[in-house]
């Protein structure tokens, strides 16, 4: 999963300052995108339309998977 989520970031914010960083809590685990404050409305778009994608994309992606994927995105 963490690499489906850099390569979306990365798309985005070709030239952006960022990290992708998993922490784990037993059957979740957190994908935690940090980003720079002049590059989290690119993740983020316009009224969380871009946010909400990423998480989408990354439930259907691990719907196999015994472990469930929450993406969290944090402000540097």
């Amino acid at each position: 999963m963490l690499e489906l989520v850099e390569y979306l970031v990365a798309n985005l914010v070709p030239n952006g300052d960022y990290e992708i960083e998993l922490r784990e809590n037993g059957d979740e685990s957190d994908i935690v995108i940090v980003i720079a404050k002049k590059d989290i409305g690119k993740v983020i778009g316009k009224s969380g339309r871009i946010a909400r994608a990423i998480r989408t994309l990354v439930k259907a992606a691990s719907v196999k998977s015994p472990v469930r994927y929450n993406v969290v995105i944090e402000e540097r």
